[in-house]
């Protein structure tokens, strides 16, 4: 089965086609880049203009960065403020004439990687943290998700942990790998502490780079580049829609 799976970050929207049988993409995937400010009526659009450009009629999933419950967007961390109990679903089915299925952005990373990447067969705790413009995470025990924990939230430091640490704080502030990996420690500690999990798996672009920065942390469970890298969040979205429909 073919689902195009849409994954929307703070800087860019990816999308491509998937096969969720085998987490493989069907051709190259697109990114355009997120329209600033990132409004409803803008984003849609440009989702929209994604989807006119793959020239596909099929069934899609889209990852958000937001918590998402029945479709509807309940915060906006990286996105604008008046996106906040927008039905997000209804809106891209709207735009794309197309059957939809929305969930919060890490949590479809997590389900690629837990599907068809690094936490494959594994049990126990698994955690993913998606580094980007903001800080996404995704939780499963034994394989089961809990949606929409949003731990780029916490607070930390006067700030929230995506404020503090996130990949973009590196660019922002022209911090060293050293010094980025320093603040990442104090949002692994936390996070550490709160759920004890058994591996801990980092995705989003700078996934790639791992080799820079991943001997600096210190962490008490393995962790790990993701399998999917910066894709998971495609690969994730068409999976969700898949199995929504059936």
């Amino acid at each position: 089965m073919h689902v195009l799976g849409i994954d929307v970050g703070g800087s860019g929207i990816k999308g491509a086609v998937v096969d969720v049988y085998t987490g493989q993409l069907i051709g190259d995937h697109l990114r355009l880049e997120t329209p600033q400010p990132a409004t409803p009526d803008a984003l849609v659009k440009t989702v929209g203009e994604l989807v006119q450009a793959l020239q596909w009629q099929g069934l899609i999933g889209c990852g958000f960065p937001a918590v998402i419950a029945g479709g509807v967007v309940k915060t906006a961390a990286n996105i604008d403020q008046s996106w906040i109990d927008v039905d997000v679903q209804s809106a891209l089915q709207h735009a794309t004439g197309c059957a939809c299925h929305v969930i919060n952005d890490a949590d479809a990373a997590g389900i690629a990687e837990i599907k068809f990447g690094i936490g494959r067969k594994r049990s126990g705790t698994v955690l993913m943290l998606t580094l980007g413009t903001g800080i996404g995470s995704a939780l499963f025990y034994a394989g089961r998700l809990f949606p929409n924990l949003e731990l780029g939230a916490l607070p930390l430091k006067g700030a929230t942990a995506e404020d503090y640490a996130a990949a973009a704080v590196r660019k922002k502030k022209k911090l060293s790998w050293q010094g980025w990996a320093k603040r990442l420690n104090k949002v692994l500690t936390h996070v550490e502490r709160m759920f004890s999990p058994d591996l801990i798996i980092i995705g989003g672009g700078v996934s790639r780079k791992h080799e820079k920065f991943f001997h600096l942390l210190d962490t008490r469970a393995p962790i790990i580049p993701a399998g999917l890298f910066n894709l998971a969040g495609i690969v994730g979205a068409a999976c969700f829609a898949s199995e929504k429909e059936t």
